[in-house]
């Protein structure tokens, strides 16, 4: 269709119109959203809350997940009879192979005090305690030798007995030890039966025998006697051999109220 020349003229004004407008508006200032850039903070952790933290699981008797552990031997327990004591203690040959007295350090001074181990002793079992003067030195006081009952006051006469001999604890056992533990064996001062002030004579009669071949004269120092034995070997866990055995089994059922507390070394 062909327009007229006056509506032609009204269309170009219109589009004019429009792009004058349009221009106006492109070049007109505009606002622009804003976009926050990331956070260049460190995060702070939140408040802890109320909850607890999870603690440590603590294993007590009635916790069945406890581990099963099984418990050294107390260094001493409940008085025990002859006969128990005896169940203890291992049966095998004696060897004697390698023995030197020299191989067992004694006497020393264990605490410092200046009294060496066979001073201490005599301290200890004085019936009349003694004056102790520079150097350890013991005067007056008396004594009493209860394996053959003889009575001394001067010091000299008396001897200090392994209850087990040292040789009877190397034929035993403390052949396998180290020199610090055969030390403290021949120095033993922790129980009463380990170390005896006697006569001297009593004690180089017995020698290194067991009881199987030598007891106290004093029929009355027997029980005793086979007690703290039994209890030196299950304390140093030394062997004993098989009429060794014999012998103690029979003595022990004729000491039926004898006992000693289980007294392991360390």
């Amino acid at each position: 269709m062909r327009l007229s020349p006056s509506s032609q003229l009204v269309i170009g004004s219109l589009i004019v119109a429009v792009v004058v407008v349009t221009l106006a508006w492109v070049s007109a200032p505009h606002p622009v959203a804003s976009v926050p850039s990331p956070s260049l903070q460190p995060t702070v952790p939140s408040e802890p809350t109320d909850s607890p933290r999870p603690s440590a699981t603590l294993f007590t008797d009635a916790s069945p997940a406890a581990p099963s552990v099984t418990a050294a031997p107390s260094p001493t327990t409940a008085p025990t009879d002859l006969q128990g004591l005896l169940a203890l203690l291992r049966i095998a040959p004696e060897d004697r192979t390698g023995y030197d007295r020299e191989l067992f350090v004694h006497w020393i001074d264990a605490d410092g005090d200046g009294c060496n181990t066979r001073r201490e002793v005599l301290i200890e079992e004085a019936v009349t305690p003694p004056s102790v003067h520079t150097g350890c030195d013991l005067v007056g006081g008396s004594w009493f030798s209860v394996y053959d009952g003889l009575t001394f006051i001067d010091p000299s006469g008396m001897d200090i007995d392994h209850m087990v001999a040292l040789a009877e604890s190397w034929d035993s056992g403390a052949s396998a030890w180290t020199p610090e533990r055969r030390e403290r064996f021949a120095n033993d001062l922790e129980v009463p039966w380990s170390l005896i002030a006697v006569s001297a004579h009593s004690n180089r009669e017995k020698s290194d025998q067991d009881p199987t071949d030598w007891l106290p004269p004093r029929v009355e120092e027997q029980c005793d006697y086979v007690a703290d034995w039994i209890a030196v070997k299950v304390r140093w866990s030394l062997a004993i051999d098989q009429a060794e055995w014999t012998t103690l089994d029979a003595l022990a059922g004729d000491c039926p109220g004898e006992s000693r507390p289980v007294a392991l070394a360390p």
